[in-house]
Order: structure tokens, then C-alpha cells, then sequence
């Protein structure tokens, strides 16, 4: 744990290793940036409209679409006995990340599929893990003329075009009526002016937003419901808590509830979407790390993975149990880091924690007897974990039914 705090310090000594940079290619952005400069620079213009107090103003947003994805899926479990909740918080997520990063949505929980937007950015998100490991192999292989590189590179032009456009959109729309244009996570930026970033990044970054906030979300929000559905003792006890809220509840009033916010902690520990590794380089001059002495340059790792199932922190780790956090020591709040520690902690914690407490509060409101599904063929297989760099169910999806 030592060597954890060491290399995610707030200092900055342990920098990212070039590993972010083959992650997501041909792009400089608050995720894969390796210049701490940058990284500070833009994370000081960036962070104000994601803290706690400045969410308030999207959680009318974010509301509004976990409503929307509640109404859904009641529409779906009528017709077919059953819901795929991965589908429809994908749908969701993807839908608030898209309109708090470019002021308008792609309607794809109206729709109820994805657009090419989307398939190309998952597309190339598949990608990255094989890139990262083998970036030579890649740069080589891109320079073949083989069918797979060239969508690859049709696709990155579509993102980078429809991305251009969306931000020159709001920009626009911001010009002509600041007072009527949508609130975004970028708005503060259209009103900094030259102060701000310019157009091209902002385009990067709310790329990077999208990918980092929709499927991150949706998975931890699919183990979540999946979880509480199988340990009817934790549903029905989180649904008592759940109905004790005003008709009107909002964020605030969820942050309260500790049996709701122990099932968060809990799923963000055992199902982190990001349980892969998190490389770092030794900073110059060496350093002693664990008992070794590591010569500068060297790449070192920390991952979610192993540190939440610390046997000696999380007795039984691999069960799935929200009452370990009622008395949660410090040491565990420390341990446990789903969204990565120091200074390069995500940016969104807060917006994705917002999302979490809404969703499954509004869920097990319209759902309080859902269980987890057996038709179809829909299995315990169906769930089990996928990890390249973000984690999946192996199925892709999970059903949940009415007992």
C-alpha cells in the first residue's frame, strides 16, 4: 500500500508511461497527456464544472435521462418478461455524457441503438489494449493496406469530424444566446474565451469524456443491480431505505443513505471498471520502491484488481458483501481506488458517483421484487469478468425479471 501512495502521489514524480499515448493514439487530452504541464494546465480549467457543488447544475440532466432509461426498460420488461439493464444504462450513460460534453444527445435511449459515432469510438476503444501492447507491431502493421487499418483510420476521421462540428455548434448556439444554451461541462470554457482552451481541444477532451463516462458507468451500474438482485436480504433492505425518501428527492438526499452508498462502494470495489493496470515511470534519479531500488525510467504498475481483493484489508474478497463497508475502516477507503489515485484521479468521480446514486435509487423504486434472470439462456457465465483495460460482462448483457 505504500507503494501505491508513493506512485499516485500529488506530486507528480511518478509521470503516465507511454503506454496512454498508444491507448488512444494521434490525440493529446487529460487521459493519455504524459507533459505534467499540460495535464495541470487543462485540469485547472476542467475540474471546476465536475465538482460536487458545480454538478448541481446538470443533475437535472442526468435526471432526466435515468428517467428516461427507468421508462424504458418498464416498456421492455412488459414485452418480454425481462430487461437487459447493460443495454439500457449503456444507452444511458453514453446519452448524459454526449450532452454534458457537446449541449446535445444522440438520442440513443429515444432510439434504442447506438449511432456510428459510438460504434466508432467503441471500435477504436477495442483497439487500444492490442495497440498499447504491441505499438510497434501496429505502426508496422498500419502501413499495410489491409482492410481492418483502413476503416480504422475512416473511423477516427468520422469521430474527429462529427467532434469538430458538435463543439463549433455549440459555440455557435453560445454566441448567439449564452442565456438559452444548454449547461456543459465546456461552458465555462466557451465563457473563458481566449482564456480557455482552444477549439481542437476541447474536441479532444470531450472525446475523451465520452469514452471515459459511458461505458465505465454502465458496467458498474449492470454489476450493481445484477449484484443486489441475487442477495434478496440487500435488496429488500436497500428497498426500505429507498422509500423512506421524499416524492421529490434528489442527489443530496441519496448521499445521505448508507446502505445505498455501501452497495456503491461495495460494486466499485469487487466490479472496478478499470481493474487493469495503471503504468507509471520511475521519475529521474531512481527510486526506492517495496524494498528495490528501480533506476529511473523503469515502468511500474499499480492495479485495481489485487488491491481490492487484499485478503488482509477485505476478508472473503471475492463475495460480493455491503455490510463490510457499515464500519469501513480508513485503511479500506484508502486501499480501495476505482477511479485511480493522485493527481491523475478521474476527472468525473463525482458525475459517475451522481449517476450511480440515481439510477439505482430510481431502479429499485420502479423495481423493488427485480431478480436476476434465467431466460434465454441467461447464466452466472453471462457475468463473469472481462478485463482488457476496461471491464465487461463476458455475455454482454444482463437480464433481470419481476419474482
Amino acid at each position: 500500500m505504500r507503494a501505491v501512495k508513493q506512485i499516485h502521489s500529488v506530486k507528480d514524480g511518478y509521470r503516465k508511461a507511454p503506454f496512454y499515448q498508444n491507448l488512444v493514439p494521434n490525440t493529446n487530452n487529460l487521459f493519455n497527456t504524459l507533459d505534467v504541464e499540460f495535464h495541470r494546465h487543462h485540469r485547472r480549467l476542467l475540474s471546476s464544472p465536475l465538482s460536487e457543488s458545480s454538478l448541481k447544475s446538470v443533475e437535472p440532466t442526468v435526471d432526466d435521462y435515468v428517467k428516461t432509461a427507468i421508462a424504458s426498460m418498464k416498456r421492455e420488461m412488459d414485452e418480454r418478461g425481462a430487461v437487459d439493464v447493460a443495454k439500457f444504462w449503456l444507452f444511458m450513460a453514453t446519452d448524459i455524457i454526449v450532452e454534458l460534453s457537446f449541449g446535445e444527445s444522440f438520442g440513443i435511449l429515444e432510439h434504442g441503438k447506438k449511432n456510428q459515432y459510438i460504434k466508432d469510438l467503441e471500435g477504436l476503444a477495442a483497439k487500444g489494449s492490442i495497440r498499447s501492447t504491441f505499438p510497434t507491431l501496429i505502426s508496422i502493421a498500419t502501413k499495410l493496406p489491409l482492410p481492418v487499418f483502413k476503416e480504422t483510420a475512416a473511423a477516427a476521421q468520422r469521430i474527429r469530424d462529427y467532434s469538430a462540428e458538435a463543439v463549433a455548434r455549440y459555440k455557435r448556439d453560445f454566441a448567439n444566446n449564452p442565456a438559452a444554451a444548454k449547461p456543459t461541462l465546456f461552458r465555462k470554457l466557451f465563457e473563458a474565451g481566449e482564456a480557455g482552451l482552444s477549439d481542437d481541444e476541447i474536441r479532444a477532451e470531450a472525446q475523451a469524456y465520452i469514452v471515459a463516462g459511458s461505458d465505465t458507468t454502465a458496467t458498474t451500474l449492470t454489476y450493481l443491480i445484477y449484484s443486489v438482485c441475487r442477495h434478496g436480504d440487500v435488496r429488500q433492505k436497500l428497498v426500505q431505505e429507498l422509500t423512506g425518501l421524499p416524492d421529490d428527492f434528489g442527489h443530496s438526499d441519496l448521499r445521505e443513505l448508507p446502505h445505498l452508498n455501501n452497495v456503491i462502494d461495495e460494486t466499485l470495489r469487487l466490479h472496478a471498471a478499470v481493474p487493469s493496470a495503471l503504468p507509471r515511470v520511475v521519475p529521474a534519479g531512481g527510486a526506492h520502491l517495496a524494498g528495490y531500488f528501480l533506476p529511473s525510467d523503469t515502468v511500474v504498475s499499480t492495479q485495481a484488481w489485487t488491491l481490492h481483493r487484499d485478503p488482509s484489508v477485505f476478508p472473503d474478497p471475492e463475495t460480493w458483501d455491503p455490510s463490510r463497508w457499515e464500519n469501513g475502516s480508513k485503511l479500506m477507503h484508502d486501499v480501495v481506488m476505482p477511479f485511480g489515485g493522485g493527481s491523475r484521479v478521474c476527472i468525473g468521480k463525482h458525475l459517475a458517483r451522481m449517476e450511480l446514486r440515481l439510477a439505482a435509487a430510481r431502479f429499485f423504486l420502479a423495481f423493488p421484487n427485480a431478480k436476476a434472470s434465467s431466460i434465454e439462456g441467461m447464466s452466472e457465465e453471462d457475468m463473469e469478468l472481462r478485463a482488457y483495460f476496461l471491464l465487461t460482462p463476458k455475455g454482454g448483457h444482463c437480464l433481470t425479471q419481476l419474482e
